[in-house]
């Protein structure tokens, strides 16, 4: 790919701004379109202060910053996009809204020209089918905030040329990212790998084991993530990581790994999303007393342990499926939610045998297949291999 290639972004929300930042720090001139004109030019002036906060704190000089805020130029139709030689979509994750969108870009493109969809969670493949030229179609999927997660899932639809997704790849690394290449599957890598975070968790608390504020203590104070399961939720919102979970699990013909909780759907229902709409598993109203943690380090090495075995077993599971290679879904965990260590590393850092030993306990007290151990993990442990070896 060409330096001077021309990037469209399209849509100007929190994440098509931040993947104009990206591409314009990167040195690329950048037409940005949103249907909301007033968007764009408020884009525009976030990305001034974000640019301005970088200078204030010795980031960037103040003529990068004027520069690369100089690079990105709103414009007022797709029409503006015609001289691009990739274009990024990133609007509502509605499939319709999205073709539509396509549909007009493409009337306007050089035939050359790359379109790519920023989508978390809609089949890439799906999106592709209802394109002129499906073979210059790909995912590009960045994580918010764009500018500062490193991670970008490349993921090409089942039509896209063969070298479409090296050259993204190579074109990720010249921005500054970590690409991660994953197969055209629901969740891709991260939002397939993750749901055990939340959905282990949260079943932990239904079963009555620990409070949330007891589980999120355990998962960052002896684990070492960032944010605990519950904290990430309310910070999410509720109402889209339950929306996630839903789709993943019909995407997945209802498998019971991937079932959504009972427990976050009447949250949902009583408008408790977490800290958007003050209250969610936390109360954060204002003045609201903080819930304290049962520090017990005993029960708490026993929540971290069931809810990263599950963890282990679904990156495992991915690699046996072919949905991405160890090293990407370990890149991928790290880069795109910050997962204290890559989760295969972890598997053979802990040992593989104990991995399974603990999926067949739970599978034996539950009678359910949510815990069935994945094949790949069980051949590695029972061949005493790894996953890098």
């Amino acid at each position: 790919m060409k330096d001077a290639m021309i990037i469209g972004v399209v849509g100007a929300g929190t994440m098509g701004r931040g993947i104009a930042q990206v591409a314009a720090t990167a040195g690329h001139s950048v037409k940005l379109f949103d249907q909301d004109a007033a968007a764009a030019g408020n884009a525009l002036q976030f990305l001034g202060n974000i640019l301005d906060r970088s200078v204030t704190k010795g980031r960037m000089s103040r003529e990068e910053a004027e520069a690369t805020l100089g690079r990105i130029e709103p414009v007022d139709s797709e029409g503006g996009l015609k001289d691009c030689g990739l274009v990024i979509e990133a609007i509502v994750e509605q499939p319709e809204v999205k073709s539509a969108v396509f549909e007009r870009i493409e009337a306007h493109i050089a035939q050359g020209a790359i379109i790519a969809t920023n989508t978390s969670s809609l089949s890439v493949t799906a999106l592709a089918s209802g394109l002129m030229r499906p073979e210059r179609f790909i995912g590009l999927h960045f994580f918010n905030p764009a500018p500062l997660l490193p991670l970008v899932e490349v993921v090409p639809a089942l039509q896209s040329r063969p070298d479409l997704a090296a050259e993204m790849s190579a074109l990720m690394r010249q921005w500054g990212k970590q690409p991660a290449l994953a197969m055209d599957t629901p969740g891709f890598i991260v939002n397939r790998v993750a749901r055990p975070y939340y959905g282990e968790a949260i079943r932990l608390l239904e079963e009555g084991v620990a409070d949330a504020a007891t589980i999120d203590w355990a998962m960052t104070t002896l684990g070492g993530f960032r944010m605990g399961p519950f904290a990430l939720m309310d910070l999410i919102g509720n109402d889209i990581n339950y929306a996630v979970t839903e789709s993943v699990w019909k995407s997945f013909h209802h498998d019971p790994r991937y079932r959504p909780s009972f427990a976050q759907k009447r949250n949902v229902d009583a408008g408790w999303l977490g800290r958007k709409s003050g209250k969610g598993w936390y109360d954060h109203q204002e003045g609201a007393d903080a819930q304290q943690p049962r520090q017990d380090k005993a029960l708490g090495q026993d929540i971290l342990w069931r809810i990263l075995v599950m963890l282990i077993n679904e990156a495992a599971d991915a690699v046996f499926w072919g949905v991405a290679s160890a090293d990407d879904v370990d890149r991928a965990m790290q880069g795109g939610v910050n997962y204290p260590k890559g989760l295969l590393a972890w598997a053979e850092e802990v040992g593989l045998d104990r991995c399974v030993e603990a999926l067949d306990a739970l599978k034996a007290k539950y009678g359910e297949e949510r815990y069935r151990c994945s094949p790949l993990l069980r051949a590695r442990a029972m061949e005493g291999r790894g996953f890098f070896s």
